[in-house]
Formats: C-alpha cells, structure tokens, sequence
C-alpha cells in the first residue's frame, strides 16, 4: 500500500486591487451572513489589498460601531458553527475599515454624500478611486440604485483604459421572466458597460464547480467519450434539507423553478455541456457557455413536473408543510420541488437527455452532476449466466462531500464469470487543506481584478430565461390540484420518478454517495454457492440486513399519500394507471437487476 499523501496547499494569488467596496442593504442577511465573512476569510488569506474600506449603505440611522457589532455577532456564529475561533486579528483590520452610511436608494442627495465618503476613503487610505458596488437589495431596487450612482457621478471611470475602475454586482434574481430580464438588460446598460457589471451566482464559487472545466478540459481522458457517442443521459441534482426558513414572502413570489433552474442548474449545465474554449479568457468561456444555454430547446410542459412538500421528517426531526411556513398562504400554489428533462440541440449532445430537479425539504443534502454511460455490447458475456450490465457513473460531488467518483464493473471473484460494481472516490478533503469558505471569497476576488469568466452576460440570462418560459407561461394558467405531494424528507413527488420511467431511466438514489449499485446475475438463490466461514460472509449478511432496514424505512409513495390526502392518493392512482406499461417495464428491468450482495443505490 502506498504511503498516504500530504495534502496540498491552495494555490495563492496576489492581493487584489486596492478599492472601496460599497454595500448596498448593508443591515441585511446576504451582507451579515455571505458578504462580510468573504471578505473576513479573504483578509485572512492574503486576498485584499491594504489600501482597502467598506461602505455600508442602508436605510435607517445607526453608528459605525452598531453596524460593526451587529456584524461582529453575525460572523461569530458563522466561525463557531465551524468549529473555529474568530481571528481577532482580521477582524481587527476589517473593522476598522468598514463605515456606515444612511439613506435611501431614491434619494439622490444620499448618493451625493456618498460621493464625498469615497473621496475621503481614496484619501485616507489609498484606494485609488476604485469602487465596488454590491447590490445586495431585492431586485426592485437594482434599476433605481443604478440610475442613481450614474446621476452622482459615481460609475464613469473613462472606459476600459481609464486610470481607475467602477463595478456594480448584481445578485440573483435577475428578472423573473424574459420579459423582465430583458426589460432590466436594457435599464442598466444604458448606464453600465457590460464589462463594468458582475451578476454574480455563488454556486460558481464553489471550487467543485470551477474544476469542472479543469476535468474536461486538462485531461485526455475523458473528453474524447464526452458526448453522444458514450453518454446515455446526464442528471443535475440540488436537493436541499432546509425549508424556506424566514423566506415566505419571498418564496410565494418566486417559487424553486425561479429560485434555482435559470441560474444555478443552467450555470451546472453549461459547463458541462459547453464545447472546449480557445482559451480561459473570460470572453472565451463565457461564449461557449452562452452557446450551450442558447442551444437549450424551450422546455415543453410535459417535461416538467413541481411538487410542493407537505409534513414529515427531515433528518430525524419532524418538519411542518410549506403551506404552515410563517407568511405563506394556506392554500398556496407555490412549488418548492421542480424536475425537467431537456435536450440540447448541438452536434454533441443531440439525442442526450437532461434531467435536472431541485427541490426544498428533501430526504439529504446533496448537489451532484451525476453522467451516466452507455453500456458496453453485451456479447461477450452470453452464456456466463450472466443478464445485463449496470451503469457506468462518473459523479461530480458539488456538496456536501466535495469530489469526483467513476463507478464501472470489475470480476467478483471466484471460478464463475460474474461482475460487481465498484467505484473510485477522489475526494477534495483528502488531497488538499480546507480553506475557510463561504463561496463568494473567489467571486469577490473576481471581481475587484476584473476577471468575468464566472459571471453571466445579458445575452446568457436572457437565454435561460427563453427556455424555461413555457413552463412558466403553462405553470401560470393551471393550479395544480395534488398539492401538496410529497413529504418532507422523501426524494420528492411521484411524478418526478414517471418522468424519467417513460424514458425507461430512473434517478439516483439521494443516498447514492454511500454504495455503488449491485447487480444480480441471473442464478437463483438456490444455485448460489453457501456462504464460507471468514469475514466475507459476515459483510454480506450485515449488507443485506441494511438493504432490507432501508427498504422497509423509506416508504417514500406511502409517505407522499398521507401527507396529501385522499384527492392526491386517487389523483397519483389515475396517474399510475396512465403510466402503467412504462412501470411494468421498469419493474421487470429491476427484478433482473436485483442485487445479491450490497444495498442498491446508484
């Protein structure tokens, strides 16, 4: 056995560009629970520039030293929730960098005192009149804010090539619709260049994500069997244990199709589906993703499915319906689970499905990008007693357990020709030091160096907006009538499982990261050969007895029916019956695929 590896340090960059960043809802959560503890943990790793302040700008009076306390408790609980102690030190420094400014994003006179505030920090301490503003309000307020920094005279910076620079992130949504999203593209580029505005999405912080590229695209190994040739379907899961939390109101005029799938899963998508750049200039990835999203065909409505969750239980705790969630309405039509496949029309990926779901009060937390190949011919292998193959997975784990894993067949051994899966793990924990991380540190970096490559164009929103408007067109004329229907802590609604059936596939396991999938060859129990004394024995029958707990604790259809009532269990009857033959063949499929040693996941 080789000696195990030390892990490897993160790659240090140089500090970023001497600037002011300006805060835009500086009293609220994103700032208090993502913005400040990026820019602590860029303090400490050496990612900010000394020549460097913060502005917060928010309505309502309050002092510098408020503001710095009510941010202070803030971060202390995000450094002890993991398991650490708040660096005096950092924070120290930061604080003493961060002033409070009041007033409101319509008042143009507030704006004119901000200009004299920047004036005095590129003064003071050395900031060169670079400013960065984050727009980290809803999105009602993203046009107003802008227009306002243009009549103070706060965003021109003389071009490209001017002696300092003035940025604006915007955070999602942008827009809710592609009417919206276009309506709002033209607002702000009539005041911004497009290389002076970040829309910033914070999954494509996650460094999982970022690899994503480096996979493909830095190895020979796989990207020669990255297509249409190989692949038999890809699957994006971001499944989510939490509820909405304190986010009622503003979940009732979202809902998890808008909250997640133009942004987040299309963002997964393209880098999967993108073809090679010319090189890692920004413009360059940034094309070839805007041409994967532009190629999407618009999604038709009978590729989609929502569900919303009723009562159950989350990791072992009970959990309440979102219909009892604090300012949602009881009769609300608001989903909080969606699943779609879709299709891509490219030379690539022409006949490959996509199937991408997410949803709220799932079974675990997980986000994954899960390719399944297709299977190799079958004969060599007639007359070995042997039936079928099982899939060969390559899963690129985004969270919690960053890391990559291949799941392909080898020999069982023993005299008889019969195939096991297994399955290598390449986990990020093990080969490299956890850097203290909340996903916006590289983003934020990004952007006070100018680097766009993981931010959307308006061409690229608007595109992914185009594909989903048929679902939200449809979605808006038709109330469903099952709702809701499916329990906290299942893998979600019945109909997403058909989706999927009707195409003679079915979803990864949530669980999936524990075992790979195990097969049964076509020998009946009385052929198989009695189990020898050793510890082989004792792992098989422990397995089994698993498998066998997990089946009967996870009834996920009866849970869904008692959640949902009698309407929704005659409603899921008559949806069954319509299905019937696809199920019949999935069943059938699954009878010969039993497996004989391990619990089955995928």
């Amino acid at each position: 056995m080789s000696p195990a590896q030390p892990k490897r340090a993160t790659s240090r960059a140089h500090p970023a560009d001497p600037c002011t960043v300006v805060i835009f809802g500086a009293a609220g959560d994103l700032t208090s629970r993502l913005v400040v503890p990026a820019l602590y943990n860029m303090r400490r790793t050496g990612l900010l520039a000394d020549n460097f302040s913060v502005i917060g700008f928010n309505h309502g009076k309050m002092t510098d030293n408020a503001w710095r306390k009510s941010l202070r408790t803030a971060l202390e609980r995000f450094v002890g929730n993991s398991g650490g102690r708040l660096d005096e030190e950092a924070w120290g420094w930061l604080s003493s960098q961060m002033t409070y400014h009041a007033g409101d994003f319509d008042d143009l006179s507030a704006f004119q005192n901000l200009a004299v505030k920047l004036r005095d920090a590129e003064r003071r301490r050395g900031t060169k009149g670079n400013v960065l503003f984050y727009l980290a309000t809803p999105e009602r307020f993203f046009g107003d804010v802008i227009e306002k920094l243009r009549d103070a005279d706060l965003v021109d910076d003389g071009g490209p090539d001017g002696e300092f620079w003035r940025r604006v992130i915007i955070e999602k949504p942008f827009g809710h619709d592609l009417a919206s999203a276009h309506a709002l593209n033209e607002r702000i580029l009539k005041v911004l260049r497009e290389d002076q505005i970040f829309r910033i999405d914070h999954f494509l912080g996650k460094e999982t994500v970022q690899n994503i590229m480096a996979f493909r695209f830095a190895n020979g190994l796989f990207e020669p069997i990255w297509n249409r040739d190989r692949i038999d379907h890809v699957q994006i899961t971001v499944a989510e244990t939490v509820g909405v939390e304190r986010r009622g109101s503003f979940y009732e005029q979202t809902g998890a199709l808008r909250d997640m799938v133009p942004n987040h899963l299309f963002q997964l998508l393209a880098m999967v589906a993108m073809e090679p750049p010319s090189s890692f200039d920004a413009e360059a990835v940034r094309t070839r993703k805007a041409e994967a999203i532009e190629a999407i065909r618009p999604i038709q409505p009978e590729d989609a499915v929502r569900g919303q969750y009723g009562p159950g239980a989350v990791n072992g705790e009970l959990a309440i319906s979102y219909r009892d969630e604090p300012n949602v309405a009881p009769d609300s039509v608001t989903e909080t689970f969606v699943a779609m496949k879709l299709s891509i029309d490219t030379w690539r990926w022409s006949g490959v499905p996509f199937y991408l779901r997410t949803g709220k009060h799932m079974g675990r937390r997980t986000t994954e990008i899960a390719i399944r190949f297709k299977s190799a011919p079958f004969a060599p292998f007639r007359g070995t007693g042997m039936d079928a193959f099982g899939p060969d997975w390559l899963v690129l784990q985004i969270q919690p357990d960053e890391g990559i894993s291949l799941q392909f067949d080898v020999k069982r051994p023993g005299p008889r020709v019969e195939l096991a899966p297994v399955r290598m793990d390449f986990k990020y924990a093990d080969w490299f030091r956890a850097e203290p991380n909340v996903g916006y540190e590289t983003l934020l970096y990004d952007c006070m160096t100018g680097d766009a490559t993981l931010f959307q164009r308006a061409d690229m929103v608007e595109a992914c907006w185009r594909a989903v408007q048929p679902i939200l067109d449809d979605w808006a004329q038709r109330t469903p009538a099952d709702f809701p229907n499916y329990a906290s802590g299942s893998a979600g609604p019945a109909s997403a499982d058909t989706l999927l059936a009707l195409g003679g596939r079915s979803w990864r396991p949530l669980n999936s990261s524990s075992e790979p999938l195990a097969r049964k060859s076509s020998r009946s129990k009385a052929e198989a050969a009695p189990a020898s004394a050793g510890t082989a024995p004792k792992k098989r029958a422990s397995a089994t007895k698993a498998a066998a707990s997990k089946k009967a604790t996870a009834p996920r259809k009866t849970a869904s029916r008692r959640a949902t009532g009698a309407t929704t269990a005659a409603a899921k009857t008559a949806s069954a019956r319509k299905v019937a033959p696809a199920k019949a063949t999935t069943k059938k499929t699954a009878a010969r695929r039993k497996p004989t040693g391990r619990p089955r996941s995928r």
